[in-house]
């Protein structure tokens, strides 16, 4: 305990007088406030916190608006706007009372402004472009400083939409001079986002409604880091939301109160007990709860389309299926996504498919069928059948696992994601977090999910080690 308060006080220092916040701010926030041990350092899975220098008793951060390309699934990069060369950007944590000076500096082709959400400061330093300052311009730079009286769940971005969109924005954690009762073993961040990634194209489309790539922490599942827990432990999960949709986020085997928003910590006596929370946009909701199920638990967002990467409506030879269903054209040319034959936007292929959007249906004028070419595969084909169901190679996995007469009930097959599991990749997503999942668990896992790994003491103890080995040795090789 005593090693873990002295890293508290060197990584968030004392906090400054709330009287230096000026005026008549200085105010009890709302929630309980009592005197006890400092409170753990927040952990944002899959994303580095913001270093920060002391100059004269002020904080001072650094953050760079740039260009990113930004790995959100194995074998997938896509092109977004970020800071300090992520996006979600760095994770800033304060202690409640702190003085912050926060230097911007614009490395992108358009002028841009940092908001911090929520934050009460002076209108100055609000970062609404052309009204309270005026926009950076591209090699630009602005510094905002202030003091920060408030404590919870809080996040910076900027403020040109299209920019929020393509990825900027970041958790701005402030922390109370004395934790929270009751206090928390482990603290998490983890940030909502969603992108819409037309085929052939590493751009996210900032116009788009409907999003086929939906990220935790910049990452979409499998590739999401689970968070690591032991058996007992008081655990705070702080979920935020900067994108399109609305987030339903469901915790599996637990049930969790919801103890602040992203106006800070409610009162003990207005939590709300429950297993889902709604994120909406622009908002941060708190949820804790004791760690007493072992197991290995989805934490996911509940919307079903928001489990699923790169989405498409059943296209191509279908080898499951034994009639010739017209199969219609992928979600992404439903979309109005320009891909397939013809080359031009006015061909059937770009309108609405089997009920999708506005219409009819489209007549797909491809050349492809949508069933196998024989119905009963015979010499090599049967062999090649066969070698699929249940194929296992160097951690990819194929389950073919549907009925035989699959294609003769009404609703088979769904969309392609949706009727079988997706190929398992357990290797490619390697981590130390991951040992001891079931061989196969990342065929289960898309978009909007994650795991909270709730493990007995023993288990706890060797994850950690090999995580702080992990560590360890990615700090030697940026070191050389």
């Amino acid at each position: 305990m005593k090693n873990r308060r002295g890293f508290f006080r060197s990584a968030l220092g004392a906090g400054a007088g709330i009287s230096a916040a000026g005026g008549g701010w200085a105010r009890k926030p709302a929630g309980d406030l009592p005197q006890g041990s400092p409170p753990v350092i927040v952990q944002t899975p899959d994303l580095k916190d913001s270093p920060f220098a002391v100059d004269n008793g002020v904080k001072v951060f650094h953050l760079i608006a740039e260009p990113v390309k930004q790995q959100i699934a194995p074998d997938k990069t896509i092109d977004v706007w970020g800071f300090n060369g992520s996006a979600p950007g760095p994770t800033i944590q304060i202690t409640q009372g702190d003085r912050v000076r926060i230097i911007v500096d614009n490395h992108l082709p358009e002028p841009t402004s940092m908001h911090w959400h929520g934050f009460e400061i002076p209108h100055r330093m609000d970062g609404g472009p052309g009204i309270s300052q005026d926009p950076i311009a591209p090699g630009g730079r602005f510094v905002y400083e202030f003091t920060l009286h408030q404590a919870g769940t809080f996040f910076y971005h900027s403020h040109m939409a299209m920019q929020e969109m393509i990825g900027m924005l970041g958790a701005f954690i402030m922390h109370p001079k004395a934790s929270y009762t009751p206090p928390v073993d482990k603290d998490f961040v983890i940030l909502l986002q969603e992108y819409a990634v037309l085929p052939n194209n590493s751009v996210p489309n900032t116009m788009n409604m409907e999003f086929n790539w939906l990220v935790l922490n910049g990452k979409a599942a499998p590739a999401t880091t689970p968070l690591i827990v032991r058996v007992g432990d008081r655990v705070r999960i702080r979920l935020i939301n900067l994108g399109m949709d609305h987030h339903p986020i469901h915790l599996h085997g637990h049930t969790f109160y919801t103890t602040g928003t992203e106006g800070g910590r409610i009162p003990q006596a207005a939590w709300m007990p429950g297993n889902t929370v709604l994120v909406g946009v622009a908002q941060a909701r708190d949820i804790e709860f004791v760690a007493n199920n072992p197991g290995d638990w989805m934490l996911h967002c509940h919307l079903p389309h928001h489990m699923m990467n790169q989405m498409s409506s059943m296209v191509g030879p279908m080898v499951q299926s034994g009639t010739g269903i017209p199969a219609g054209v992928s979600m992404n040319q439903g979309m109005g996504m320009l891909e397939g034959t013809p080359g031009a936007p006015t061909g059937d292929d770009y309108g609405p498919s089997l009920g999708r959007g506005l219409g009819v249906g489209s007549t797909n004028d491809q050349a492809v069928t949508n069933s196998p070419l024989h119905q009963s595969p015979t010499g090599s084909d049967r062999s090649m059948h066969r070698g699929m169901a249940g194929m296992q190679h160097e951690g990819m996995q194929m389950d073919v696992n549907v009925a035989p007469n699959a294609a003769s009930v009404p609703g088979f097959p769904q969309d392609a994601y949706m009727e079988s599991p997706m190929m398992a990749i357990d290797e490619l997503v390697e981590r130390p977090q991951n040992y001891g999942l079931r061989p196969g668990w990342s065929g289960f896992m898309q978009g909007m999910m994650s795991f909270v790994r709730v493990l007995p003491e023993r288990e706890y103890n060797e994850i950690s080690e090999k995580i702080r080995r992990a560590q360890s040795n990615q700090s030697g090789e940026s070191s050389r």
